[in-house]
Parts: structure tokens; C-alpha cells; sequence
């Protein structure tokens, strides 16, 4: 057997070594194009950074706090993330995209609250959700020394 490997389709030819392009470059193009789902993991990234903000397991499910008051909440199987929303604009959000958002349950249609499916959300878009929610709960003070200091998570920090 060859120590060669072939990338991409059978019978393609091997990448050249320390070149670009052949069929490993056009792999690499495509694995850079493909959608990365969004984890607990990366959701905890920004969460856990954010000031006054804690995890908390409740009944074997992650949540995020401030306080007592939750605004980040995961299902189960951590497929779908419950997050503070304002009930005023909560049904345009789950009509724009219902293949996304959810409308929470009958129990929690009282509170500031929205789902999504982690599977379908962008990362740059989970960052702004988590962001939004957080902001509902924390002072306003914070969150404006917060963003001050170092801008929103995700992106770097103005000098």
C-alpha cells in the first residue's frame, strides 16, 4: 500500500506536499464551508465570561444565571436553548424563522422567553442572543461598563 493518501473522491490524486490546491486544498475549502453546530460548549464560552453571570444545574439541565434570575436554560439532550426574550416581540421572532425559533411552553409563556434549535443557529447569531438576554437581567450600569470595556463577545475588544 502507498503512503500516499487521496483526499476527496476515490481515484482523486493526492494533494502535493506543502502545495495548495489538488484535492486536499478543494477538501479544506469545502470543511471551511460547511456550518459548524452550535454547541453547550461554545453558548458556556460567552456566558462564562460575562460579569455577574453563573451556571447552575438544575434537575440534570445547564442554566445560566445573574442572580436568581435565569436567562440562558438548555433541554435535556442540550439541542434546544431557552433564552430571555421580551414577550412583546416574542411571536415576530418564532414567525421570521419557525424552522428556528420555538415559542416556549404553556407554563413558561409568562416570562421574557424564547427557544431555538441550536442545530439551525449561527455562532455569530448565538452570540447576540445570548449577549441580548443577558442585558434583560443584569443592571444597566454593568452591562454598559461590560460593553465598554470589552466590547461584544465574540469580537475583539477596541484598544
Amino acid at each position: 500500500m502507498s503512503d500516499q493518501r487521496t483526499y476527496g473522491r476515490p481515484g482523486a490524486p493526492a494533494a502535493r506536499p506543502g502545495g495548495r490546491g489538488g484535492a486536499k486544498g478543494r477538501l479544506s475549502l469545502w470543511l471551511t464551508r460547511l456550518p459548524t453546530v452550535v454547541t453547550i460548549d461554545d453558548v458556556r464560552a460567552i456566558a462564562s465570561r460575562l460579569p455577574r453571570s453563573y451556571e447552575a444545574l438544575v434537575r440534570d439541565r445547564v442554566k445560566f444565571r445573574v442572580g436568581r434570575i435565569v436567562y440562558l436554560a438548555f433541554s435535556a439532550d442540550e439541542t434546544i436553548m431557552g433564552f430571555g426574550f421580551p414577550k412583546e416581540e416574542r411571536a415576530a421572532l418564532v414567525a421570521s424563522e419557525p424552522g428556528k425559533f420555538m415559542m416556549p411552553g404553556q407554563s413558561d409563556l409568562r416570562y421574557n422567553w424564547v427557544l431555538v434549535r441550536l442545530s439551525v443557529l449561527e455562532h455569530a447569531e448565538m452570540a447576540e442572543l445570548v449577549l441580548d438576554a443577558w442585558r434583560m437581567v443584569v443592571p444597566k450600569r454593568v452591562a454598559a461598563a461590560h460593553l465598554a470595556a470589552d466590547g461584544p463577545p465574540g469580537r475583539p475588544a477596541h484598544p
